[in-house]
């Protein structure tokens, strides 16, 4: 009781006071002395008998395994201690020691209340020893006083113990009470996640067994927990399912990195859907490997949003992957052929694109409805494998026939897309008995697409897709996007249309306002090409033309207009004409140009345009062997000399020789409407047989190569033999460069000779003295009749004497005569004089002046030419006439 003190009570006190000092006892108790040890074998017990191992306990000199270090009791210590009927301590063991800090040799023999407190304690205390002497068990918390005198809260265990006399003991377990809670709490944090966690969770052996599983794992995997325990994944699961599990379940076991959040198809026999499994690897305390534990989720609904989110992502990459392939298409063929192959395999497995005749080759639309008479074209196809069902189901080029009634029909009629399943919705798709639906059914179609092309509210094709075997049937979000994509198609192939009709405007006229007829003069053989552009550009303003001029001289032009498109070709339709024009008059090449490009501002395309244009202008005189040429901006011509050049001529038509080339050196001179540079002509002769070459920029330039390199290229096609100068020209265009620009492309090549073998020629040079006209008369008059025209010896007599006359009044230097018997008979006067000479017409009592017009009235043509420093005047009389009368009345 509190304020009273018995003697009993001051003894407990005294020894509760003396443990608190530390344990320090009375002199006389230390000295007390104690039982002594007696000499005892190894091997025998203290009482002398021999000790008998415990079953289990390894024979003498076998190792013993060291305790595990780092399990749960390490955690949670465990104080052993046994105590008799009357609380006194009779063992006490290390484990209580390190617990509360007291030596066994402090406490056996003392009560266990001594070290409590509280009154209040040491009362339940008691009661607890009654209550386990009468029950056998007791079990709660109290505090215990430690050696320095902090209490120490404790769970206590009391079980009642009786040995082999019958005398009953107590054996107390202590263990902190904080720890205790603390492993409590985490077992149930551990039961909580374990049990009711929506995750599913799995612990794993060594041997990848399992060990424990929470019933949401089992629910996922349609299998019982007990039906889990000691098995393992590849015997719990199918094992297509758990071929992979197991590998990675090996992998974390074997390197200890965890592996997280792997997304897997759940297995079969469970709830479809998709899984995250994430494993670890388990160790102790003490490091040793225990297993692998691991958590499924079930993340059907994520992947199946993220799914949707990345199939939005691929479509719409399809769509513009599609609008940057036909951006800068022209030509509906390749674009058909594009949209059909962009949905294959991504989409479908086999696709078409059926487009009206009129698209395709360019016409106008139909304004009226389609019905079973619109002509079709199937113009784009793609599939996923080949064989004779997908010919005939997807051949190319193939004409489409359908009924009004059919699935055709009404989608052209309507612009209304259709979704079709099964195999009696696609016997309608175009009419009955359609090979190509039987075809469709043995390749396994099963779903299809009937998706109409539209371009300024009509129906201009139709798009149709379709899936096949164990591929899912189409969907309305197919049938969207497919919508969408053939929109964009739509309109590309609408301009590709209006395209293909100003191209074929544009060729239409350029090839009219190119030469009809190549003439072939005499001492040329001429061999022309003409590639308008590719389909990716507009058709350009290149030209070529071949221009017989008096003398048996011959023009050579190769010219090219900047621009495209009809305004292009219109310009160039002029600029040829005046050329024509010009050339007519027997102007020098130079001349020529000049007079070309002051007349530019009104062969321009406009009034706001300058006309900007380059050319190449070349007369051969098959006589002389003289080449004349000057360009305006233009690719330099390129001449092949044959290695044999002074041999027999070849015929016409024969074969090439080949040669060595060299591309000439000529003035550049400005393109034609830029001025400022003047043009300038480059005289040579040339050997018989030589090849000439003129062409535009488009054969060959390219993109990343320099304009010699395409030269060179030129040069060595021409250099080799062929069998003809057509064959030339082929090899030409067969050698183009493939990166070239896709411009137009103009060819000529010419071979130059002498003419006919055994064209009677003869020439003099007389001296301006008046002596020379009847010189001239009589050198006439004997060479025609050597060459058996004597019929032609009036008349020409009379005009040589004229012209002469004229050249020996005005000229004071030698004067030469020519003549040259072909298909006509050519005279030509030459004199040192640069002015041409003028007709004028002479009156009645006039000595004079009717010497040009007699020319003009006698001769069958007759002109004027500027050749070096002088000029020459010709004229012609035809050998068929006998008579020699060329009077206009």
């Amino acid at each position: 009781m509190p304020g009273r003190t018995t003697g009993a009570a001051a003894g407990t006190a005294a020894a509760r006071a003396r443990l608190r000092r530390g344990g320090r006892t009375r002199p006389a108790e230390q000295a007390r002395p104690g039982p002594q040890p007696r000499d005892i074998p190894p091997n025998a017990s203290p009482r002398g008998r021999p000790i008998l191992p415990f079953p289990g306990t390894p024979a003498a000199g076998a190792k013993v395994a060291e305790p595990a270090r780092g399990s749960l009791f390490d955690v949670v210590k465990v104080a052993i201690a046994i105590l008799d009927t009357s609380g006194r301590v009779v063992l006490w063991s290390p484990a209580a020691e390190d617990m509360l800090g007291w030596p066994s040799e402090l406490l056996v023999g003392r009560r266990i209340d001594q070290l409590i407190d509280d009154p209040e304690l040491i009362g339940q205390a008691r009661l607890a020893i009654e209550e386990t002497l009468r029950i056998g068990s007791w079990h709660g918390i109290t505090r215990l006083s430690d050696r320095d005198g902090v209490n120490v809260p404790v769970e206590v265990r009391i079980s009642l113990l009786v040995d082999g006399d019958g005398t009953p003991f107590l054996q107390v377990a202590l263990a902190d009470a904080r720890t205790v809670a603390a492993v409590e709490r985490d077992l149930a944090v551990r039961d909580a996640l374990f049990e009711q966690s929506p995750l599913g969770i799995a612990v794993l052996d060594t041997e990848l067994r399992y060990t424990a599983v929470n019933s949401t794992l089992a629910e996922m995997n349609g299998v019982p927990m007990e039906d889990h325990v000691g098995r393992t994944t590849g015997e719990t699961l199918p094992e297509r399912a758990a071929d992979e599990i197991t590998a990675i379940q090996r992998q974390v076991l074997a390197t200890g990195e965890p592996v997280i959040d792997v997304t897997l198809a759940a297995p079969v026999t469970a709830r479809s859907g998709f899984r995250s499994i994430s494993y670890s690897r388990m160790t102790d305390r003490a490091g040793r490997v225990l297993g692998i534990s691991g958590t499924v989720m079930d993340v059907t609904e994520r992947y199946r949003a993220v799914s949707k989110v990345e199939h939005a992502r691929r479509r719409l990459s399809l769509l513009n992957e599609f609008g940057s392939r036909i951006g800068d298409l022209l030509d509906a063929s390749r674009i058909a052929q594009e949209l059909a192959g962009a949905v294959v395999p991504r989409l479908a497995d086999y696709s078409a694109v059926i487009l009206l005749q009129a698209v395709a080759h360019g016409d106008d639309l139909p304004r009226h409805g389609h019905d079973r008479r619109t002509s079709l074209l199937q113009l784009g196809t793609a599939s996923v494998q080949d064989g004779p069902e997908v010919e005939v189901m997807l051949r190319r080029g193939a004409r489409i026939t359908f009924t009004e009634e059919s699935t055709f029909g009404r989608v052209l009629r309507t612009g209304i897309p259709e979704l079709l399943s099964g195999k009696e919705e696609s016997e309608d798709l175009s009419y009955p008995g359609d090979p190509k639906a039987q075809a469709a059914h043995e390749l396994g179609v099963h779903s299809r697409l009937v998706v109409p092309l539209r371009a300024r509210g009509i129906v201009i094709g139709l798009l149709v897709v379709s899936r096949a075997g164990y591929r899912e049937g189409f969907d309305r979000d197919d049938l969207a996007f497919a919508v969408e994509l053939a929109d964009r198609a739509g309109s590309s192939l609408d301009n590709a249309r209006l395209y293909a009709r100003e191209r074929t405007a544009a060729l239409t006229l350029q090839r009219t306002l190119l030469p009809q007829q190549v003439p072939q003069p005499t001492g040329v053989e001429v061999g022309y090409r003409y590639v308008p552009g590719s389909s990716g550009t507009e058709v350009g303003g290149d030209w070529f033309d071949v221009i017989p001029l008096p003398g048996d001289r011959t023009a050579l032009v190769v010219g090219d207009v900047m621009g495209h498109g009809l305004r292009a070709a219109a310009t160039m339709g002029r600029l040829r004409t005046a050329v024509r024009v010009l050339a007519a008059l027997d102007l020098p090449p130079e001349i020529l140009l000049r007079h070309v490009h002051e007349l530019a501002d009104d062969l321009a395309q406009g009034p706001d345009e300058a006309l900007l244009a380059t050319c190449v202008y070349a007369v051969f005189d098959p006589v002389r062997r003289r080449l004349t040429v000057t360009k305006a901006g233009h690719i330099p011509p390129v001449l092949v000399v044959p290695k044999d050049g002074d041999g027999p001529a070849p015929a016409a038509g024969g074969p090439l020789p080949g040669g060595v080339g060299q591309v000439l050196d000529l003035p550049s001179g400005a393109p034609l409407g830029v001025g400022g540079v003047p043009f300038e002509s480059v005289e040579l002769d040339v050997a018989e047989g030589t090849l000439l070459a003129l062409c535009t920029d488009g054969l060959v330039e390219s993109r990343d190569k320099d304009l010699d390199v395409g030269l060179g290229r030129l040069i060595s096609v021409l250099e080799q033999p062929y069998a003809s100068i057509e064959q030339a020209c082929e090899a030409v265009l067969d050698t183009m460069e493939q990166g070239r620009e896709p411009d137009d492309v103009a060819l000529l090549l010419a071979r130059l000779s002498h003419g006919e073998a055994g064209t009677p020629t003869a020439g003099w040079t007389l001296p301006a003295e008046p002596t020379a006209v009847s010189r001239a008369r009589r050198l006439v008059r004997g060479t025609l009749a050597e060459w058996g025209a004597e019929h032609l010896t009036d008349t020409a007599e009379l005009l040589v004497s004229e012209l002469v006359t004229n050249s020996v009044r005005y000229a004071s230097a030698p004067i030469g005569v020519r003549l040259t018997l072909g298909e006509m008979l050519l005279v030509e006067i030459s004199d040192p004089l640069p002015d041409p000479p003028r007709e004028r017409h002479a009156a009645e009592a006039d000595e004079g002046g009717r010497g040009l017009e007699l020319v003009r009235r006698l001769a069958l043509r007759w002109g004027a030419r500027a050749e070096g420093m002088g000029k020459v005047v010709w004229f012609e009389l035809s050998p068929d006439d006998p008579e020699g009368d060329y009077s206009e009345e």
